[in-house]
């Protein structure tokens, strides 16, 4: 897991969570610019928690954007490669923001609120980057782009009995929320915007809080629900391994301003059917139609060595890629990777192997994602 460096001696920020953390014996760290909690037992037994009963995320580091005004979906569509206009309101949508040149500027998450009225989810590192790019791109819009960042507070609740530890603490009827949906409703007494997402390949919940205050009391409850469920905090390690697991890209390592959706095999988020132009449009068109440099692939290791960020990909002894994540898959108890590879090559091209510190450790190429859970 990485993060780029904030390119300053700044204090990182701190979430409202902060004392709970400490309290509950977290590791913290400086994570793209925020003290965050990397984990509070070890990685494996949370994650371990996630894939089998739950556990509980402080995800208050990610940035919050508020979209409003006549020409608010106008301006998404214009500035996102997807057709934010056609996202019925209590939808959200999976989407990216890129360079005129196709590259990635970030992958984001927007929630219709209203008619007139989006949430932009941008990762923590991004959060500027995208601020930035809506702030240029909204002139001759009659939309208003507003940082409320600071404002919320954002706990994610995942895992197999999610929907069973908050039921009890909740307004909402829980059968009725859909997978990527987001509706405002109570939880533990306090207004929330209560989503069906997450970043695990699990079933679950993100709740998000303002004012931000009101988080500890939150995820006070939530713990002391679920503790008869095997509830447990979670940080960003077993998020980290939960997400590669599940095959979903994380920013400066699958995702990058070098890379189009195209090559990281997301090209599905790009719309070139909405009406009207996007930024980035005639580079997309230009990398849909053209055989791709590299491709995003699975690694699965056949032995016990980890292949790691940045390490070579080798077939039959010559490189052909390089990884850009991997980890230990306390689910598959394999060690499994992401890579791009040269984009004309296919799982039997030949043996393959990765360059871990000077000695080829051999791996299966397979399709992603490693771990699919059962609906």
């Amino acid at each position: 897991m990485t993060a780029p460096d904030s390119g300053t001696d700044a204090q990182p920020r701190e979430t409202a969570l902060r004392e709970t953390h400490e309290h509950l014996g977290a590791t913290l760290v400086d994570f793209a610019g925020w003290l965050m909690p990397l984990r509070y037992s070890s990685e494996k037994a949370e994650h371990t928690a996630v894939r089998e009963k739950a556990a509980l995320f402080d995800l208050s580091h990610m940035g919050e954007i508020r979209i409003t005004g006549p020409q608010a979906a106008d301006l998404l569509d214009y500035a996102m490669v997807g057709h934010l206009s056609a996202v019925k309101i209590g939808r959200a949508r999976y989407t990216m923001i890129t360079a005129e040149d196709g590259g990635v500027l970030d992958d984001l998450i927007v929630y219709r609120l209203a008619d007139d009225d989006y949430l932009v989810v941008a990762n923590a590192a991004n959060a500027d980057t995208v601020l930035a790019a809506l702030t240029q791109r909204s002139t001759g819009f009659d939309a208003r782009v507003d940082d409320q960042t600071e404002d919320y507070a954002l706990l994610a609740l995942q895992g197999p009995e999610a929907a069973r530890i908050l039921a009890p603490l909740t307004d909402a009827d829980l059968d009725q929320i859909r997978y990527y949906a987001g509706y405002r409703h109570t939880v533990a007494g306090h207004e929330v915007l209560l989503a069906r997402t997450g970043y695990t390949g699990e079933d679950g919940f993100e709740i998000f809080l303002k004012p931000a205050s009101a988080a500890p009391e939150v995820w006070r409850a939530l713990l002391s629900e679920g503790e008869q469920y095997g509830l447990v905090p979670a940080g960003l390690s077993a998020r980290d391994t939960l997400r590669l697991e599940a095959g979903m890209p994380l920013y400066g390592n699958e995702l990058s301003a070098d890379i189009t959706p195209f090559s990281a095999g997301q090209g599905r988020v790009v719309k070139f059917d909405k009406p009207g132009d996007f930024v980035g449009r005639a580079a997309l068109a230009e990398a849909s139609e053209s055989q791709r440099p590299r491709r995003l692939v699975g690694l699965v290791g056949r032995g016990r060595r980890v292949p790691r960020k940045d390490q070579n990909v080798l077939c039959d002894g010559q490189v052909v890629g390089n990884v850009t994540s991997g980890a230990p898959s306390p689910t598959l108890g394999s060690p499994i990777a992401m890579a791009y590879v040269d984009g004309g090559l296919s799982a039997a091209a030949g043996t393959f192997a990765v360059d871990v510190r000077g000695r080829p450790e051999e791996v299966d190429v397979v399709d992603l994602p490693f771990y699919k859970r059962d609906r």
